[in-house]
């Protein structure tokens, strides 16, 4: 019992490791040591994807079906919650470079009956999903994005406990979310999908200018999304339909 005082309150190791899960939305999932505990704000992806497919989004819905792919999935949390707004008729593809995570996603996948819908993969970004190049139906990521001069900040159970490989965006905290950017249009089919969370209000700016201008007339419907605070969190958009 002592441990477990010592653990939280002089190491300052996060109470979810302690324990071992974290609850997310209706979810109880899996965490460990080297895995990135989800956040209550990227829920809202589910949220939005909820809401495009059952048509009360503006009129830019989305069908059931087809391929999903969830980019650094971590514990799994994105790819099983939107598995479940999408039911059987869909796949979700979660892919991560860590071994822990890996491992732990599919562990949480399973817990939930999932395995036949979600397909955990690991590799770097888009290099495991290349089959499924111009046939995503939806891109989700909660990528790596705070600037690297800021991580020496972070609260110490987020900076000293949780791994930096999910934290640690680059310089101006972009380098990933950058990325992301440059082959969204590509990976998605016309129609298709996408959703990334930010570290805040400048990111979503510079990704959905570039998205605007520099897709090269291949994207639409670019959207910045507020979290619960009212803080602008997500960019989300389309894949321009062929005429």
């Amino acid at each position: 019992m002592y441990q477990l005082w010592e653990d939280r309150m002089v190491k300052r190791r996060p109470f979810q490791y302690i324990v071992g899960c974290e609850h997310w939305r209706d979810l109880v999932l899996c965490v460990e040591d080297g895995v990135l505990i989800p956040r209550p704000e990227t829920g809202e992806i589910v949220d939005v994807v909820e809401g495009l497919v059952n048509g009360i989004d503006g009129g830019n819905g989305l069908e059931k079906g087809g391929v999903w792919a969830d980019l650094g999935t971590g514990s799994g949390a994105l790819a099983i919650g939107i598995a479940r707004v999408l039911g059987g008729e869909s796949k979700v593809v979660g892919v991560d470079v860590s071994d822990v995570a890996v491992s732990v996603a599919k562990y949480n996948v399973e817990r939930y009956g999932l395995q036949d819908i979600i397909d955990i993969r690991k590799g770097s970004w888009f290099d495991p999903i290349m089959e499924f190049e111009g046939q995503l139906a939806g891109l989700v990521s909660n990528p790596p994005y705070i600037p690297s001069k800021d991580m020496d900040g972070l609260q110490v159970e987020v900076g000293k406990h949780e791994p930096w490989l999910a934290l640690d965006g680059g310089i101006e905290g972009l380098d990933y979310l950058s990325y992301l950017c440059t082959k969204t249009s590509t990976m998605l089919k016309p129609g298709g999908f996408f959703a990334f969370e930010t570290n805040g209000e400048e990111q979503c700016k510079i990704l959905g200018e570039y998205l605007e201008n520099e897709s090269g007339g291949n994207i639409s419907n670019v959207k910045i999304v507020s979290d619960f605070a009212g803080v602008p969190r997500f960019v989300t958009g389309h894949r321009r339909k062929t005429r």
